[in-house]
C-alpha cells in the first residue's frame, strides 16, 4: 500500500462575522502531496493551486504565512478538478499528514462542493506530528514542523508553509519514524462518525484502548449507553468492578478507575465532542495505571467533589 503524505492551504473570511463561515470555515486554495510506496521510498509529488469559489479576498494573516497573492489563483481550476485528479493520482492508499486538521477539512471542501466522501465513517490515518512525540519527545508535545525538521537534521530546500514543500518535509520526517510500536499509533479522522453500535471504532494499542462512538442527540443518551460507559479489561476481555464510577471534573470529561484481577488498576477516560451538528460523541481510552496513578484519581475526584459543593454553596 501506497502513503499519501498531504499538506493543504486554505483561506478563510477576513471578517468573523461573514456568514459565509457557517457553510465553509476553510476553502482549500492548495494540495500538495508526496506518495511514499510500501518501503518509504518518494515515488511521486502532486502540486496544484485552486481558483477561489467562496472567498474572494486573501485572510492578511493567510497571505503573509503562505505567500499567495489572490490574483495569482484566478486562472487555476476549481477545487472540484483538482480534487478528482488528486484522488485519482492517490489510488489505494493512507494518508499521512502533520497534526490532524488537513483531513477534516479536506472533506469539508469536498462535501461543500458536492463530492462524495473518502468512506462510510473514521478514517485512518497517521499523524506524523504525533509520531515525532512519541519517537522523539513525551508523546504528549506537539512541535510545528520547522522543529522536527531542524531535529532531525533534514536539509531545508524547500520553503515551509507551502504545500509541496510542507508535504515534502512531513515526507522526509516520516521516512525517520521507524519504532514498530510507534508505527502502531494510528489516528482516526472522525470527519464522519460510525453509522451504528456494529460500526463504532475499537482498537488496542501497546499501552492503551481507543473506542469512538456514533453519534448522540445528547449528552444524557451518550452517558446511559453500555458500550460508552463499559469498563472492560481490553487485555482479558471481562468486565471490571469499578473502584470509582464515572465522574466529570468539568462537564466534558469523564473518568472512572476499575481493577482487573490479572492486570490491575484500569483507568478510564471519556472525551465528549460535538459533531458539525448538534449531536454528540464519544472518544474514550482505557489504559493500565500504577496505584500511585490511581491514587491521582481518587484525589482528582475528590477535588471535582469540592468544587461542587463550593458551587452549590454560591
Amino acid at each position: 500500500m501506497d502513503y499519501i503524505v498531504l499538506d493543504l492551504e486554505w483561506n478563510q473570511a477576513s471578517d468573523n462575522a461573514d456568514e459565509r463561515s457557517r457553510m465553509l470555515t476553510f476553502e482549500i486554495i492548495e494540495i500538495g502531496a508526496v506518495k511514499l510506496n510500501s518501503c518509504m521510498e518518494i515515488v511521486g509529488t502532486f502540486h496544484e493551486m485552486i481558483r477561489p469559489q467562496v472567498y474572494e479576498e486573501m485572510h492578511r494573516v493567510t497571505e503573509r504565512l503562505i505567500h499567495i497573492h489572490m490574483d495569482q489563483l484566478m486562472s487555476c481550476r476549481t477545487f472540484t478538478e483538482v480534487a478528482r485528479d488528486f484522488l485519482d493520482w492517490c489510488g489505494t492508499c493512507m494518508f499521512a499528514t502533520w497534526g490532524p486538521m488537513d483531513l477534516t477539512e479536506l472533506q469539508k471542501n469536498m462535501r461543500f462542493f458536492g463530492m462524495e466522501p473518502l468512506g462510510d465513517g473514521p478514517l485512518r490515518y497517521y499523524d506524523v506530528q504525533k509520531l515525532f512525540s512519541i519517537t522523539y519527545e513525551d508523546g504528549k508535545s506537539r512541535r510545528n514542523l520547522e522543529y522536527a525538521v531542524d531535529f532531525l537534521n533534514i536539509e531545508k530546500s524547500d520553503q515551509f508553509h507551502r504545500a509541496l514543500g510542507d508535504a515534502m518535509y512531513t515526507a522526509k520526517v516520516f521516512q525517520q519514524i521507524k519504532d514498530p510500536a510507534a508505527l502502531q499509533r494510528v489516528s482516526f479522522d472522525t470527519f464522519l462518525l460510525p453509522k451504528d453500535h456494529k460500526s463504532e471504532v475499537h482498537v488496542v494499542f501497546d499501552t492503551y484502548a481507543k473506542y469512538i462512538s456514533r453519534p448522540f442527540p445528547d449528552k444524557e443518551a451518550l452517558l446511559a449507553d453500555r458500550e460508552v460507559t463499559s469498563t472492560r479489561c481490553y487485555l482479558c476481555h471481562k468486565n471490571l468492578r469499578r473502584k470509582i464510577r464515572w465522574f466529570s471534573p468539568n462537564g466534558r470529561h469523564y473518568y472512572s478507575l476499575s481493577l482487573c484481577d490479572k492486570h490491575g488498576y484500569m483507568k478510564g477516560k471519556i472525551r465528549i465532542r460535538h459533531t458539525d451538528g448538534e449531536q454528540l460523541y464519544a472518544v474514550k481510552t482505557s489504559r493500565f495505571i500504577t496505584e500511585e496513578e490511581a491514587a491521582q484519581i481518587q484525589g482528582k475526584k475528590e477535588h471535582a467533589r469540592q468544587l461542587r459543593r463550593e458551587h452549590r454553596h454560591r
